[in-house]
């Protein structure tokens, strides 16, 4: 999954011919940039020719009001009616950085958007989970945003998506941070950070990866676990990061599991 959705807008059908050469097995797509394979037949088709799953697709709008906005409603909707072809596969909703303004009412419209949106996505029998991130002018990015975000969400229509390198760039633990919520778990990004001045490469930063896949191992995590590569090599060479990120996943991570 790439960070820069723009970036990569229509370019789908050649990050699943990657994905599946570096040997990943899923996908989360930005609903916003899926270009022509955002129609159903043709997303199924393209991923059964390189054998990967829809594990995802990503909501990521800016949700700034107290309730959706009726073209945020639309298109949240229609990736609904995605989703419904691909049983399983999650929403992972994400708000879109806009500025930590009236943080407080802010966070509390986030929550209750966040919740409404899964709501209706449950009633048609998709699983959600929602995805905190951590740019400055993000209003999930503290400790004192997660408590209030967190807690503030309905368990029974979405769960929480821990992104490793977003705690770790927004000053707190990822492992502390997803032992106290872990009942929240049902979907997981991996990324690395070395705060140079954030992310880095698979395998290159400070977050402890084998800790936290070991951890995810022991208690049967049976969910995804999406690389969402955002190291400035990211940025010119796309291909290279997720080819490098499979080898060292298959060679160095996994290997080192008990």
């Amino acid at each position: 999954m790439s960070g820069n959705g723009q970036t990569h807008q229509g370019r789908l059908g050649h990050m699943i011919d990657i994905i599946a050469r570096a040997g990943f097995t899923g996908i989360q797509p930005i609903f916003t940039w899926m270009g022509d394979l955002v129609d159903a037949d043709c997303l199924e088709a393209k991923l059964k020719e390189q054998g990967i799953e829809l594990a995802a697709l990503a909501l990521a709008l800016e949700w700034n009001g107290t309730e959706e906005t009726s073209q945020e409603r639309i298109i949240a909707d229609n990736a609904i009616a995605l989703l419904e072809r691909f049983p399983g596969a999650m929403l992972n909703t994400v708000q879109i950085p806009t500025g930590r303004h009236d943080l407080v009412q802010r966070r509390r419209n986030l929550v209750n958007i966040v919740n409404t949106v899964s709501a209706r996505a449950v009633a048609k029998g998709v699983p959600c989970s929602y995805h905190p991130n951590s740019p400055h002018t993000s209003i999930i990015r503290t400790e004192e945003d997660y408590k209030v975000v967190l807690e503030g969400l309905d368990a029974t229509v979405t769960g929480w998506t821990p992104d490793v390198g977003h705690i770790i760039n927004g000053d707190m633990d990822p492992l502390t941070k997803m032992k106290e919520y872990v009942l929240l778990i049902n979907h997981v990004h991996y990324k690395d950070w070395n705060g140079n001045p954030e992310f880095a490469l698979m395998g290159k930063g400070k977050v402890d990866l084998l800790s936290i896949t070991q951890w995810l191992k022991d208690i049967n995590y049976s969910g995804w676990i999406i690389c969402e590569d955002e190291g400035v090599e990211a940025l010119d060479d796309p291909d290279f990061v997720t080819l490098h990120d499979g080898r060292w996943i298959m060679n160095d991570l996994i290997p080192a599991l008990k």
